[in-house]
């Protein structure tokens, strides 16, 4: 056999594989045996989807009430230098802009794009298979934004 013939393999130990992966591939990604969500209990389920849901609803709630209330002050910001003077806004051209935009939205949104429907179909099969993780996550998230 001659140096040509011989074929070369990277040895990879499956341990540090393992390691490598995200946190969020390990629980929900596709592995031989299935994600590893579906190996818990479904109080486990429910209690790991009620959490997480918790904290993005809380989290989510936060946020939102930071960036309405920065919109808001800018809105109010720009009312009152307009009445003051300091600035004068073309409402026409903001209209018009506004017209554009509108018409814009509407031409694209007839059909979303195909990376869009594929992550919804991504989404779909997602719930299905963890309907019991993804109905603690629910749950959790309208608590998080109550609370």
């Amino acid at each position: 056999m001659s140096e040509k013939d011989t074929e070369t393999f990277d040895v990879m130990e499956l341990a540090e594989h393992v390691k490598k992966q995200r946190w969020w591939n390990k629980m929900f990604g596709k592995n031989q045996s299935g994600p590893a969500a579906e190996k818990y209990s479904v109080a486990t389920q429910l209690a790991i989807g009620g959490v997480t849901g918790w904290c993005a609803g809380y989290l989510f709630q936060k946020v939102g009430k930071l960036a309405a209330s920065a919109v808001g002050g800018g809105f109010f910001l720009l009312q009152i230098a307009h009445h003051t003077g300091y600035i004068k806004v073309d409402w026409k051209r903001v209209e018009h802009d506004v017209n554009m935009a509108k018409k814009q939205l509407k031409l694209n949104s007839d059909k979303p794009p195909k990376e869009i429907r594929t992550k919804f179909n991504e989404v779909q099969v997602f719930v299905k298979k963890n309907i019991v993780l993804t109905g603690g996550f629910a749950g959790g998230f309208l608590l998080g934004l109550a609370s």
